[in-house]
């Protein structure tokens, strides 16, 4: 028995090691890309490169490009230039921007329609569940065209605020998780509340939210994400404008980098791609270091009762 049982703990690692590979070595071999010194066409195939440099970085900064060994200024604004005393603000504050507005309002509406559903009791209040349950299954661009038109005619079209009112727009159907945390919550908190005088908002915002810090961190965070890796929507909404003064998102100007047909800046474009993935990553990345004990608290709080 102690003989199987150290070869199935021998699989089990080997094959745990096998996907950590997996996983970590494109993160690896893009951090290498991303302070390459090669100006060579194959330099975005070498794992290792020969020499070592920050210009990828700089030139993001600067949005500069490498064009025939010159500087020359980049076709994407990645972080923003001041032209004429006007300061065009790059793709990388634009989607910070989106995802801190995004973030604020969907987490209020998720919440806020967690609570009601989780709270109150008034007519049709499982149908419209089942209802939203069903919406939610359907894909969001499947309307995109309509959209479009639509804030078009409303004079939003290549708007970043119109990304904010698509990404928004549905956060109220994502309350599953969070009624099932605020489930949890006894419900004489809220009775001794209303017997001293309290109202339903004020036991929302002054007990209950106070009480709910992982799934209201759960929810900031996923409402972050939504928008900073997104493409499609972006892409589609915000595809007809020029590069250079232009409200795309982190994810439309790293694509179009990586398809840069530009032959001769296309091996400094693809550094730049590497290095400006780099940079997208680390926002992330430090939120969920510091909010991590939250996050899975929260996921696992609202997973009990639904």
């Amino acid at each position: 028995m102690r003989a199987k049982k150290i070869v199935g703990d021998t699989i089990v690692y080997v094959v745990l090691a096998f996907m950590v590979v997996v996983w970590v070595f494109p993160l690896i071999w893009l951090i290498l890309q991303s302070f390459s010194g090669e100006t060579g066409s194959g330099s975005s195939v070498r794992f290792m490169p020969i020499s070592w440099s920050t210009d990828p970085y700089v030139q993001l900064f600067t949005n500069t490009i490498e064009r025939n060994g010159q500087l020359v200024a980049s076709d994407y604004n990645f972080f923003g230039y001041v032209e004429n005393g006007v300061f065009y603000p790059g793709a990388f504050l634009n989607t910070i921007w989106i995802s801190i507005v995004v973030m604020i309002v969907s987490t209020l509406f998720t919440l806020m329609a967690a609570y009601a559903f989780s709270r109150l009791r008034f007519k049709s209040r499982t149908k419209m569940m089942r209802v939203i349950l069903i919406l939610g299954m359907f894909p969001g661009f499947i309307t995109l065209i309509v959209l479009k038109e639509v804030f078009g005619m409303i004079g939003l079209s290549q708007n970043l605020w119109a990304l904010v009112i698509i990404y928004c727009g549905g956060a109220g159907m994502n309350y599953y998780i969070s009624k099932g945390f605020f489930d949890t919550i006894s419900r004489q908190i809220d009775e001794a509340a209303m017997v001293d005088g309290a109202t339903r908002f004020q036991i929302f915002y002054k007990i209950t939210l106070p009480l709910s810090k992982p799934i209201v961190v759960n929810v900031a965070l996923t409402a972050f994400m939504s928008p900073w890796g997104e493409y499609v929507t972006s892409s589609f909404l915000m595809g007809g404008q020029t590069p250079e003064k232009t409200n795309w998102t982190v994810a439309k100007t790293l694509w179009a980098m990586l398809n840069s047909g530009d032959m001769p800046s296309r091996p400094a474009y693809w550094r730049s791609f590497c290095a400006g993935a780099v940079i997208v990553a680390i926002p992330t990345t430090l939120i969920f270091m510091f909010m991590q004990k939250y996050y899975v608290s929260g996921v696992t709080g609202g997973a009990v009762k639904g």
